[in-house]
């Protein structure tokens, strides 16, 4: 049942997906739920029963659904969000005026939300299939959200008793990473990871676990790294996008990076160097693209900028476009999001400084950040985390430009998602990536995908569009000593996504 107890039947999946998932009114169809560049079918067999039909085989579509954005066939209530929406609102006109919408798209993320965006959480009245639900909501002016338990949640623990057992989840809004340390230390968190996590704060937290009544619990890297540099290889500058699809310029900035020193600075000597791609233990490890081009070697950085025929310097050392113009280009970043990456980029900033490359630091709140990233491609380059093993259901985002997550693409992005109808036509090895991806994607055989996937690893190597400092290092939380059930360590990564599969539902406090 829907948390307001209306049952929740097949008659809901074939909403979300042929009115709204498949609605190109309301969106692009995701790739997702498309095979061979046709969307999925799916018909009712019985009220608890629907069956799903792709023109190819899709041997990924159970991790997809798995997936943080595989919620989609599951996330509306048909009897509550379709009076948002004109095929079942004659008058949907009047409502969105009504409720100063710009259209009826907007009217309906406004009021049944979306994945990852605030409206998620911001409608008291929407139904939903979660834990709990809201009760004091995420709206512009404040500063707490209250959820309370589902009465009618879906899951029983193994004696029958109904979850979650917890009845309220109460979480202050923070305005900085500082005063969210200051709570935890005061005993005022009584679970926390992302924020909290950067290696400047873990002494601190780990000296006043006493004090804040709670220990520390691990949480482990999947693989891959905790920042990956994207230069915008479709960057609306002209001349920084000609000098950008260099690869040589790229291996110079790599080689032009002093990685012991900003593990040891930044990281506190926690990290390894590493570029991308999955951990030696890993069955999808891949050497070249996790190892090349990482010695700090300025001369041989200096030789492949002078081989570009970038000789020329300013009065201040930076090198020169043909033009004339200084090469200076931002690096957008999210300071509360991992603040190590502030860190790490100022460290690199003085580096390629050395080299005659003049970059800035670009912080950005996050909302700013994917507006101006993911959407409307107007970044220089930007950093991302890249923790990654390129597993069924998880985007491999820095090897194959297919996610909002690629910011060395975008437009290739959107020529992938739209089927060439937005967007522009990448090169023929991000179109042959494209396809074997495609490929991977539809194979139900384990090693074949994995085959297919270290071939668009090959690809990418040799490409070289990204390139990163360190391993992904195991980060932490903190969890109430009082508060049971809480994993002494889980994996920490978005596709996981952390910490749902522990069941926080099962969580409970001790008396």
């Amino acid at each position: 049942k829907w948390s307001d107890g209306k049952p929740f039947t097949a008659d809901d999946i074939l909403f979300n997906v042929d009115d709204l998932i498949l609605n190109a009114e309301f969106s692009a169809p995701q790739p997702r739920y498309m095979t061979g560049g046709v969307p999925m079918k799916v018909e009712k067999i019985d009220d608890a029963t629907v069956k799903f039909t792709f023109t190819e085989p899709y041997g990924d579509f159970l991790a997809e659904l798995a997936s943080p954005l595989g919620q989609h066939p599951v996330l509306y209530a048909k009897h509550y969000c379709s009076q948002f929406h004109p095929k079942y609102n004659a008058n949907i006109a009047d409502t969105v005026k009504a409720n100063n919408a710009t259209d009826w798209k907007n009217l309906f993320l406004q009021k049944c939300g979306d994945i990852e965006i605030p409206a998620r959480w911001g409608n008291v009245d929407r139904p939903t299939l979660d834990p709990w639900v809201v009760k004091d909501p995420y709206t512009g002016g404040a500063t707490r959200v209250i959820m309370e338990r589902n009465p009618y949640f879906w899951q029983v623990d193994t004696a029958g008793n109904q979850l979650p057992y917890i009845d309220e989840l109460n979480a202050p809004i923070a305005q900085d990473v500082e005063s969210l340390i200051l709570a935890a230390i005061g005993g005022r968190i009584d679970f926390g990871l992302r924020h909290l996590d950067a290696p400047a704060n873990r002494a601190v937290l780990a000296e006043n676990r006493t004090k804040g009544g709670y220990e520390m619990f691990e949480a482990s890297a999947v693989g891959g790294t905790n920042m990956v540099i994207n230069l915008n290889l479709m960057a609306k500058d002209k001349e920084l996008r000609e000098l950008f699809n260099k690869k040589d310029f790229r291996i110079a900035l790599s080689h032009g990076m002093n990685r012991k020193e900003i593990i040891d600075t930044a990281l506190l000597g926690d990290g390894e160097p590493w570029q991308n791609g999955p951990f030696e233990n890993h069955p999808n490890f891949h050497k070249r693209i996790a190892t090349q081009y990482l010695e700090y070697d300025v001369a041989k950085a200096n030789a492949l900028l002078d081989g570009l025929g970038l000789t020329k310097r300013g009065p201040d050392g930076t090198r020169l476009l043909p033009s004339g113009r200084p090469i200076k280009f931002k690096i957008d970043v999210i300071p509360t999001l991992q603040p190590e990456q502030v860190d790490m980029l100022q460290l690199i900033e003085r580096q390629w400084a050395k080299i005659g490359i003049d970059m800035d630091v670009n912080s950005l709140e996050r909302t700013f950040f994917y507006e101006r990233t993911s959407n409307s491609n107007d970044h220089d380059a930007a950093v991302w985390g890249g923790q990654a093993s390129w597993v069924p259901g998880e985007i491999p985002q820095q090897i194959v430009p297919v996610h909002h997550d690629s910011r060395w693409g975008i437009p290739w992005v959107q020529w992938y998602k739209t089927g060439g109808k937005q967007g522009e036509e990448p090169p023929a090895s991000v179109k042959e990536r494209m396809k074997l991806y495609d490929e991977a994607r539809a194979t139900t055989d384990p090693e074949k995908r994995r085959a297919l996937m270290l071939k668009i690893a090959d690809i990418a190597a040799d490409e070289f569009e990204v390139f990163s400092v360190t391993k992904a290092l195991p980060t932490y939380g903190i969890a109430k000593t009082n508060l049971k059930n809480v994993p002494a360590t889980m994996p920490s990564s978005w596709y996981y996504p952390t910490p749902a599969p522990t069941l926080p539902q099962t969580w409970f406090w001790a008396k």
